[in-house]
């Protein structure tokens, strides 16, 4: 019998994806970000948040879909990563739910047009709703993981 977890459900175009709550801190609106040169083209920069440097990334761009302009919904969830904080803009933030460790399958080779490395699995969740769960650890890779902790000095 799988376990009981806890999943912030966020979106990104039409896809809903889930992040474990124990490993998100917090979820912010969008704020401005101090730009960075010479960094990967997904890594937007960095914020101030209450007084931690933050680098932030923008999952569209990470999984090659499309960047759009922010909105009202858009927001950034800040996540522990290998002992740091990284930001991540998604769409939208919409809710969190319980998820039976039971209900997640094995990711497909490709989802959306997201490399199945990126993902934990997909989880059904009611009859018709499926939920990619995300692999945060490969998000992001180990170099990028080593330039990302520059930009937090």
């Amino acid at each position: 019998m799988g376990e009981e977890i806890k999943v912030i459900v966020f979106r990104l175009g039409e896809e809903e994806y889930g992040i474990e709550v124990d490993k998100v801190q917090t979820i912010e609106r969008m704020m401005p970000i101090t730009r960075v040169p010479k960094t990967y083209a997904f890594v937007k920069g960095v914020i101030n948040l209450r007084g931690v440097v933050i680098p932030v990334i923008n999952l569209r761009g990470r999984f090659g879909l499309e960047e759009i302009e922010a909105t009202d919904q858009t927001r950034v969830i800040i996540v522990a990563v290998n002992d740091m904080q990284v930001g991540f803009i998604v769409d939208s933030a919409s809710d969190v739910i319980d998820l039976n460790t039971d209900s997640i399958d094995n990711p497909p080779e490709v989802v959306g047009g997201i490399k199945a490395k990126y993902l934990r699995g997909v989880a059904k969740v009611g009859e018709e709703r499926l939920l990619v769960m995300l692999n945060l650890s490969e998000v992001l890779n180990k170099s990028e993981i080593i330039q990302l902790e520059g930009l937090e000095e």
